[in-house]
């Protein structure tokens, strides 16, 4: 397929023509020239490219000069392809709110939406009097009169003709303002998505993902995924105009809101959530599928992402239990006796449409329960919790349309039941086993067998560890604190009773080894949570968590812990009640091979010579009191720092016991470097005391 990469100079007079068509209100020409717009530019995410990389050599060749402030800025304003799209922008954002024939406004719409993907063009889009057109367009009711910026009344929606070619000026304006308060969404995203949402919301959110780069600020658009109803223009031509016209309307608010803090603080307070939640409730109370509600519960997700406030008034809106209310209407659930959804062997996997639809109702029910993750729920908010975490289990155990999608509505789901309070989490278990379930100790396990191959084949992949499996690892390790069936039934599928002592636990192929190969990664998160959900597997004892990871690997862990001194067992931790006073057998091969393990590697090491066989007593200690000296040296030069563990089993220096040696040995050093020098010729001594 292929792109394009900047404005062809032969366009500069097209859209020249396109904005005096538009000012004579000539419906047929606008749609005719719009068309040919459109499909030049369908598939442009970049604009301006040759510009870009002007100024990024520019910076990257002269880094000492210190340009003036508003150099960069002024010349984006003289820019003739920015202004003109700034202009088109503001006289199409005019065209579309007088009365128009349906393909003239869907393709007005249209290449809206292809300027909305230029954050330095977004001046027009992000006034309230285009917030409000956009909304209403998009089906969303919102107040007509709202505080104004500069607090005035509101806009008037209607724009004279006169004023588009001039309100370029101004819509640069509002991009300078844009620019000065650069957006990182990653770190606002992090906040309160979990870093594998965060990933989902710039991996096609709004057609295509956007990339910061690190000059100055300014945004390079990079394509991403688009989404599948976007490419099936056969069912779009089956579809109402109305319902497209829709459809495009949202799909240039997501953009614009996604891409500008501005918009995201006016539509705050132009309060367009609560509009927006309004038309989401009515389609989902309705009993007919609604159109176009994918788009309006991706702007959810992105306000609520965007805007902690917003997330705060969903929650207080009966958010939670709505949005649960829509996934079990998505899923066609039914319910059993208690928290138990009944699973249908014969209905279809869920289509690819359908996924995008529950995965933006799982990203943003994630950023309400997020928010009271670590409070103590009262009996009502549990009971919403239970239930929530039962339509969960079962959209776990669902089929999908290709491995893609199962893997996104899994990872999803994953990141929610991570979330919810642990309590709750034992709907998960309290399901009737039949004859094809995965049981433990008479409890279904089939929930727990999946997320356990969920984790195995995010390992495989190795791919972005820290988004993508951290939350799989810290849900099943706070499970397993809690459950008893839960960790032993991943003890028998991850630690296994040892029998093959001759490698080293993190050359092993299991998920053992995978897991202890991790537990020495460079990312200090991937690490710990590894390492945690080995040590509560091992039900925190520290000889057993030795013997299956090796000293070396578990010194980590320990010395974050203050267990080094392996003191402390199971019994000892605030989650002793939690763990059985069961035995760990060991096999036969490990009881055998036991004395001769090295407790540091975790395996059978090859015996190696005595490297002081055949040294006298007196050559022993020489040798001994000569290791001290060179540590001893090494330590003053601060080359290196000798730890040791302290009786509360942490890490500390010695290097005040280091400097209580005696003075003797340091006298001793120095006459022999004396006597050494003496011993040489005068040449070389000369050439050494230089």
């Amino acid at each position: 397929m292929d792109f394009f990469f900047g404005q062809a100079s032969g366009m500069v007079p097209d859209v020249e023509r396109i904005i005096d068509s538009i000012a004579q209100g000539d419906q047929d020409t606008v749609q005719l020239l719009l068309d040919s717009y459109n499909t030049q530019y369908a598939e442009c995410f970049f604009f301006n490219t040759e510009m870009q990389e002007r100024k990024k050599f520019k910076k990257n060749k002269v880094r000492d000069y210190a340009p003036d402030s508003e150099s960069d800025t002024d010349l984006d304003d003289d820019e003739p392809d920015l202004l003109l799209r700034q202009r088109l922008a503001t006289a199409l954002l005019c065209f579309i709110s007088n009365q128009l024939q349906p393909a003239v406004l869907r393709v007005c719409l249209h290449t809206l939406r292809i300027l909305s993907r230029d954050r330095r063009a977004l001046g027009p889009l992000v006034t309230d009097s285009a917030l409000f057109t956009l909304a209403h367009l998009g089906g969303v009711s919102l107040q007509k009169t709202c505080p104004q910026q500069g607090g005035g009344e509101a806009e008037d929606l209607q724009v004279s003709y006169s004023q588009i070619h001039r309100g370029a000026a101004s819509g640069c304006e509002e991009a300078e303002d844009a620019a000065a308060t650069p957006l990182s969404v990653s770190s606002v995203l992090t906040c309160s998505v979990p870093v594998e949402a965060a990933a989902a919301a710039t991996n096609g959110s709004v057609h295509h993902c956007y990339k910061w780069s690190g000059d100055g600020g300014h945004v390079v658009l990079a394509r991403g995924k688009k989404d599948t109803w976007e490419e099936d223009s056969k069912e779009e031509e089956m579809e109402e105009d109305g319902e497209v016209c829709s459809k495009e309307a949202m799909k240039v608010l997501c953009n614009v809101i996604y891409n500008s803090p501005r918009a995201q603080e006016r539509a705050s307070t132009l309060r367009l959530l609560q509009g927006l939640w309004e038309s989401l409730k009515q389609g989902i109370w309705s009993r007919a599928p609604s159109s176009g509600q994918f788009y309006k519960l991706r702007l959810l997700f992105l306000l609520t992402a965007l805007r902690p406030e917003l997330r705060l008034q969903l929650s207080q809106e009966r958010g939670l239990s709505v949005l649960t209310t829509a996934l079990e209407k998505c899923l066609a659930v039914r319910w059993g006796e208690g928290y138990e959804v009944l699973s249908d062997s014969t209905a279809p996997p869920i289509s690819k449409e359908m996924s995008q639809e529950i995965t933006e109702i799982l990203k943003t029910l994630f950023n309400i329960a997020h928010m009271c993750h670590r409070q103590e729920p009262d009996e009502e908010e549990a009971a919403l919790y239970r239930h929530l975490a039962a339509v969960l289990r079962h959209c776990l155990l669902l089929s999908c349309d290709g491995e893609d999608t199962l893997e996104e509505l899994q990872g999803h789901t994953v990141n929610i039941l991570s979330a919810l309070p642990l309590p709750c989490l034992d709907v998960l278990l309290s399901v009737r086993v039949d004859q094809a379930s995965h049981k433990w100790e008479g409890v279904n396990m089939d929930c727990v067998h999946t997320l356990l191959l969920f984790m195995d084949r995010r390992l495989n992949r190795g791919h972005k560890l820290k988004e993508k499996l951290t939350p799989v690892l810290n849900l099943l390790t706070e499970s397993s604190r809690v459950h008893r069936e839960t960790r032993h039934y991943l003890r028998q599928k991850i630690l296994p009773p040892l029998r093959d002592v001759a490698i080293r636990p993190e050359q092993d192929t299991t998920l053992r080894g995978q897991l202890v190969r991790l537990m020495t990664h460079v990312d200090t998160d991937v690490k710990h949570c590894a390492a945690e959900l080995l040590f509560v597997l091992c039900k925190e004892n520290v000889s057993r968590f030795v013997k299956y990871t090796g000293y070396g690997n578990a010194a980590g862990l320990l010395a974050a812990r203050g267990l080094l001194h392996g003191r402390r067992n199971s019994g000892d931790s605030q989650y002793a009640s939690h763990y059985s006073s069961d035995s760990d057998s060991d096999t036969e091969e490990y009881r055998e091979a036991k004395a001769r393990i090295n407790l540091v590697t975790g395996r059978v090491e090859a015996e190696q010579p005595d490297p002081m066989e055949g040294m006298t007593e007196e050559e022993k200690e020489q040798e001994a009191y000569r290791l001290i000296s060179m540590i001893n040296r090494l330590s003053r030069d601060q080359i290196i720092q000798p730890m040791g563990v302290t009786a509360e089993g942490r890490l500390a220096p010695i290097w005040g016991q280091m400097r209580n040696s005696t003075l003797e040995e340091e006298e001793e050093e120095d006459e022999d470097e004396e006597e050494d020098l003496d011993l040489m010729p005068e040449g070389g001594k000369d050439k050494q005391m230089e």
